[in-house]
């Protein structure tokens, strides 16, 4: 597990956006981050399941959060310009962005992929958070520690057969990444990183494995140090890098 011990007040005052933040990582993140008094921002689909951390933030005495509903398979730019405009006038700028969400697709060999599901897939894993962070880069412009972290995977290192559209899209996402970084790389303001979270006891590793123990593999909370250090100061000097959580 990566070793890090985060100050308790990392993350003071800061304002962080979290996309799928309904649950399993996402949902930890937010904890965690607000625990280490950040502002979060839950953006999901599902708005029971914002509701649900929402109010978990809200028990712990942590800084209040915010909820914002998007089903990020059917989000327009203009759907994206509207949040920054919404964020803009609430909060001023944004801190940090955590591009959690994504979605599994099927494991099947490309010949027989479904051309439909390819597309879902690559919406929600990188389209979306191609256009998010466009909407969002000048809210981070206006902070004075901005870290933006992407969500990679080993599947996005190394291709391996009948991980299709997922394998892709995390591909995608490293590539994004490493771009982004790259134009950004003399902004001191801004920096930005990929997490290979590994497998983790998360819904999304049950799909893919299902005849895996889930038992064997760390919980969300347990490999939050990464996910503290590259949202934190600490990690100020770190760009374009992929980072294994485990």
């Amino acid at each position: 597990m990566y070793e890090y011990q985060a100050p308790e007040n990392l993350l003071q005052d800061k304002i962080i956006l979290i996309t799928g933040a309904g649950s399993g990582i996402g949902r930890a993140a937010a904890l965690s981050y607000a625990a280490h008094g950040a502002t979060i921002i839950l953006l999901g689909r599902t708005e029971e399941k914002l509701n649900a951390v929402y109010d978990e933030i809200e028990a712990a005495g942590y800084p209040q959060a915010a909820i914002i509903t998007l089903n990020l398979e059917t989000a327009s730019e203009t759907d994206f310009d509207n949040l920054a405009a919404t964020l803009e006038q609430e909060f001023g700028r944004v801190d940090g962005i955590l591009h959690n969400a994504g979605i599994l697709g099927v494991r099947t060999p490309i010949e027989s992929y479904d051309p439909i599901i390819w597309q879902q897939v690559m919406q929600v894993n990188v389209n979306s958070a191609f256009m998010l962070t466009q909407a969002l880069l000048s809210l981070t412009n206006d902070s004075e520690d901005a870290s933006i972290i992407f969500t990679s995977s080993g599947a996005g290192r190394t291709g391996k057969a009948f991980w299709g559209a997922y394998a892709v899209s995390k591909f995608a996402t490293e590539g994004l990444m490493q771009v982004l970084a790259d134009e950004l790389e003399h902004n001191p303001n801004i920096r930005v990183n990929a997490i290979n979270p590994g497998a983790t006891r998360t819904d999304m590793r049950a799909n893919a494995y299902p005849a895996e123990n889930p038992e064997s593999n760390p919980t969300p909370e347990e490999i939050m140090p990464l996910y503290l250090y590259l949202m934190g100061r600490d990690s100020r000097t770190v760009n374009g890098q992929s980072l294994n959580a485990q």
